[in-house]
């Protein structure tokens, strides 16, 4: 049995709160029982949001939680090439289709459908792309990129899950799941402006670092299910999963890198302990957000 090998892998986007250190502790913990590694990944991909001095603040939070990581942190941002060599193996396989509509164009042809409620589909986060550019024309599509026009790289979910054949993965709160990956439509996995989108970074990062175990917020539980389509695609290892309660504040609003009272940073000038926090998050278990890509 390979070593266990957990991670927490947070955006220098803002402060550190109560949920950040739920989920790093619970990782870290996780890890040291089963006399395995924990691993830090900065998820910095987003550089119009990312701030250094968000990075420096999070890393001494985290410092003054206790965790420790034998491994120099992995930055996205120094992991272009990685993600590009795993979307021209998906281009290779005829997976990924260029996209040229805008949010106001998806949008609006999602209204138009409104009055066929059948033909609007939903995922978890609402409204599906309703695959306006996947049937344009090769020729189309091959003119249109090479002038320069501003798009997206989506991944066809339909053709991707047919190649891949019926796939499985595992939960540890709620054992073996089949995998439906066409819950998010055919998602997008490279933008202009960001080489690679979320779902591909972390799969290509999870198996790069050897995660064995992904501890997540069950928010992201439905995301597990395209994770586990790419990794079949892109024949990367398949780690186990668990996705753990989320953490609220008292009235049982979801947390966000605005909740400055429930701020690392907050909590230590109050006086609070590392394992006084640990409670505190362990009490506040809910159904808010999880802190994995905020």
């Amino acid at each position: 049995m390979s070593a266990t090998v957990t991670r927490f892998a947070p955006s220098p986007t803002g402060a550190l709160h109560l949920g950040h250190a739920y989920a790093a502790l619970f990782a870290w913990r996780t890890a040291r029982a089963a006399d395995g590694r924990f691993v830090l990944r900065i998820e910095d991909l987003d550089s119009g949001r990312v701030r250094a001095g968000h990075e420096r603040a999070m890393l001494d939070d985290l410092g003054w939680l206790g965790l420790d990581w034998p491994e120099p942190a992995l930055r996205q941002s120094a992991r272009g090439d990685a993600y590009a060599a795993a979307l021209e193996r998906l281009d290779d396989q005829g997976l990924l289709y260029p996209c040229f509509c805008t949010r106001r164009e998806i949008q609006d042809e999602i209204a138009r459908a409104a009055s066929a409620p059948h033909l609007v589909r939903h995922g978890p986060d609402g409204p599906l792309y309703p695959g306006t550019c996947r049937a344009l024309p090769m020729d189309e599509r091959r003119a249109r990129t090479a002038s320069g026009e501003p798009h997206a790289l989506r991944l066809d979910v339909a053709r991707a899950h047919i190649a891949a054949g019926p796939l499985d993965w595992i939960d540890r709160g709620r054992g073996r799941q089949r995998a439906t990956p066409a819950l998010f439509g055919d998602a997008v996995l490279a933008r202009k402006d960001v080489g690679a989108a979320y779902h591909l970074a972390v799969v290509v990062d999870d198996a790069h670092q050897g995660i064995t175990l992904v501890t997540r917020g069950e928010d992201l539980f439905a995301a597990s299910h395209l994770h586990r389509l790419l990794q079949a695609l892109l024949g990367l290892p398949v780690p186990d999963w668990h996705h753990h309660g989320l953490v609220v504040d008292a009235t049982g609003r979801r947390l966000a890198k605005r909740d400055d009272a429930l701020s690392l940073a907050t909590l230590r000038a109050r006086g609070a302990t590392p394992a006084d926090v640990w409670s505190l998050a362990e009490t506040r278990l809910g159904g808010g957000v999880s802190v994995e890509g905020l």
